[in-house]
């Protein structure tokens, strides 16, 4: 059976304390410390449907890791109300750590000189897995995320996309109901990406777990999610599907052609040159005027392509974009 997440007025405020300048500074520090209070997420209400898969996006410091700490149970918010999977997670931390998985890009829960099959190992015990089901489960996810032999290497030996595979696994090893994502494909190359992408998307479908996803990456949440949650400044400013997000914020596609001709004259509506270089075009393509079908098969009429890549805008541009509508959108 699979829970979803409620979250009413949720409100972090961390103290934190004043930098002393100069000796006198110091020394009144010493005897009378000052500090202030950071509010790091300001009130933000939302629900997950469970089985929904969700994108919690914005820029670094808009409070996304702050928020799935809270909802883990790491931190307890100064107010507010949480639920997840049935429970309180500050309050129930321990009993809700059977019901939810977790991935954060930049920490890790594997043993660093240690193969990946031996973290599983320990994990299976720390979740009081059944032997029989643990290995059905374990044998299960290795095939589908493809990591036989890679799991059994030392973690220090893996690449950033090996080691993320087995982090992925690990974090469903005792089907969580729910799956929390901190950045899963930061750092990775565009092929390690799009493995992870897929494998997530899949094995959401087939568990049948509720994901919330932080990522500054668009492609994440384009080919994981069916909706996005937008935060900034610790306050919720948009909800909308991915697809409503697309049509109204992401109406541009980056288009990078290397060919054989020194420059590439393309003359269509819609279609923007960037600033390029010899042998390669840099092209911005509004959608609503032109598809990138039309565009490809343009370029490739006209040119001799080495190589070629379809981008979506940086996620900065979209955010200030989102911003920009930010009346309209919460109107």
């Amino acid at each position: 059976m699979t829970a979803g997440i409620e979250v009413e007025e949720l409100r972090k405020v961390f103290r934190v304390r004043e930098r002393a300048r100069g000796f006198g500074g110091a020394l009144r520090a010493l005897v009378a410390p000052r500090s202030r209070e950071l509010v790091a997420v300001d009130g933000i209400s939302f629900r997950i449907a469970p089985g929904e898969r969700v994108a919690f996006v914005g820029p670094n410091g808009a409070g996304k890791s702050t928020t799935l700490k809270m909802l883990s149970g790491i931190l307890r918010p100064s107010s507010g109300r949480v639920r997840v999977a049935g429970f309180e997670p500050g309050r129930d931390r321990g009993r809700l750590g059977y019901k939810i998985g977790a991935v954060f890009g930049q920490r890790s829960q594997l043993w660093l000189h240690l193969p990946a099959a031996d973290t599983f190992d320990l994990l299976a015990r720390i979740y009081e897995i059944p032997p029989d089901d643990y290995r059905a489960r374990r044998d299960e996810l290795v095939r589908a995320f493809e990591i036989d032999e890679v799991s059994r290497k030392p973690v220090s030996q893996l690449s950033l996309g090996e080691r993320m595979r087995c982090e992925l696994v690990a974090s469903l090893l005792h089907r969580p109901e729910i799956l929390f994502l901190d950045e899963p494909t930061i750092g990775l190359d565009v092929v390690a990406k799009a493995t992870i992408r897929d494998l997530v998307r899949e094995r959401g479908r087939r568990d049948g777990c509720t994901v919330l996803l932080t990522s500054h990456d668009t492609g994440d949440m384009e080919r994981v999610c069916e909706r996005v949650l937008v935060i900034h400044r610790g306050r919720m400013l948009l909800d909308r599907s991915v697809d409503a997000l697309r049509k109204s914020f992401i109406p541009r596609k980056r288009i990078s052609v290397v060919s054989e001709e020194v420059e590439l004259a393309l003359d269509l509506p819609g279609v923007r040159r960037l600033p390029s270089a010899p042998h390669r075009t840099e092209l911005e393509v509004d959608l609503r005027a032109i598809g990138v079908d039309r565009v490809v098969a343009a370029i490739v009429a006209r040119a001799r392509v080495l190589d070629l890549s379809v981008e979506d805008p940086p996620m900065e541009e979209i955010v200030t974009a989102i911003y920009a509508g930010a009346k309209e959108a919460v109107a």
